[in-house]
């Protein structure tokens, strides 16, 4: 593994209870930083933070409850855990995958459940603890996208919209903050394959493993080496960028 700096940095990742945000936390912890944890689970959060403390000599990791889809609630952990210690880092790693079905069969509370998730729950965090960089004139930003967004995955218009979105945000966010300190990325995985699985067919699993040239799933751990690195001070001049994790699947 190869050794990232982020000694004394303070990163909040959402949705890190499991799955990729939990393989961040990992790799974030074992680059030196801190880590606060920020999801709806308040017994996942403190099962995770406990394998991450055993798993890290000296690890310090805080939790603390959030419902990103409610701005009130992301006004409160801000002033939470910024009251901990100033936040140099956000990944935005919490997200749904909604049903696999044709647009027009797709329920209609499913489809706005997406987007609550997905595009405004990361939109609440971006701009709080957004504004919280900016006064600092320093912070990392890395929203996880995923190749849905770039592509378009039939049976999954939802997933794939909300997606694209969070690439549109990026960018946005990427060019407002540009003469300032903080840095604003994404990242756009092919399927990897976390709890997130559950909440798809067979079938749809199948269809995208066929679309990766490598012809295999991801592993938490690619996808947390590439954000912890963009969580860096040495990822200085990238903003607003795409950075694909796709075996292949997506070249551009």
């Amino acid at each position: 593994m190869n050794l990232l700096d982020m000694k004394g940095r303070h990163a909040v990742i959402t949705g890190a209870a499991t799955g990729l945000g939990f393989a961040i936390a990992q790799r974030m912890l074992a680059s030196g930083a801190r880590v606060t944890i920020w999801d709806r689970d308040v017994a996942g959060m403190a099962n995770a933070a406990e394998q991450l403390r055993q798993g890290q000599l000296g690890a310090v990791v805080n939790t603390v409850q959030v419902d990103v889809t409610s701005h009130a609630s992301v006004v409160q952990a801000t002033a939470q855990t910024t009251s901990l210690a100033d936040v140099d880092v956000l990944v935005n790693s919490a997200g749904i995958t909604g049903p696999n079905v044709k647009v027009w069969d797709y329920p209609v509370d499913a489809w706005k459940q997406v987007f609550d998730v997905n595009v405004h729950g990361l939109f609440h965090c971006c701009r709080e603890l957004g504004a919280h960089m900016k006064a600092r004139n320093y912070g990392r930003i890395v929203n996880i996208a995923s190749v849905a967004g770039k592509d378009g995955n039939p049976n999954a218009s939802a997933y794939s919209a909300s997606k694209a979105a969070v690439i549109g945000l990026t960018k946005s966010l990427g060019k407002e903050l540009a003469d300032t300190g903080v840095r604003v990325n994404c990242v756009t995985p092919a399927a990897v394959k976390t709890a997130i699985f559950d909440q798809m067919t067979p079938e749809h699993i199948q269809f995208m493993l066929s679309k990766i040239p490598m012809a295999r799933f991801g592993e938490p751990e690619e996808v947390a080496a590439m954000v912890t690195w963009l969580s860096t001070e040495e990822c200085s001049f990238s903003t607003g960028a795409v950075f694909d994790l796709s075996g292949g699947r997506s070249t551009y």
